[in-house]
């Protein structure tokens, strides 16, 4: 990666998380790959179930990066 490339980068991770989302989503729009609203909507329902799960007591949310040190150690066994 160029030094120029490199600033960059480090620049646009010091934005707030609001405006790095909607850089995102204009890049993903830069990209001109087409959209599957199917495959957006089954999104938003998957993301709703596991907050209604989340809310109902169902599920318990687990910490990130527990999850990883779990993973690792059973790599390492």
């Amino acid at each position: 990666m160029s030094t120029i490339n490199k600033k960059l980068l480090n620049e646009i991770l010091t934005l707030p998380a609001d405006i790095r989302g909607k850089l995102i989503e204009k890049l993903i729009e830069s990209l001109n790959v087409p959209i599957d609203e199917e495959i957006d909507k089954l999104w938003v329902d998957e993301v709703n179930n596991r907050v209604k799960a989340i809310h109902s007591g169902k599920v318990s949310p687990v910490d990130g990066e527990e999850v990883i040190a779990a993973i690792r150690e059973r790599l390492t066994k």
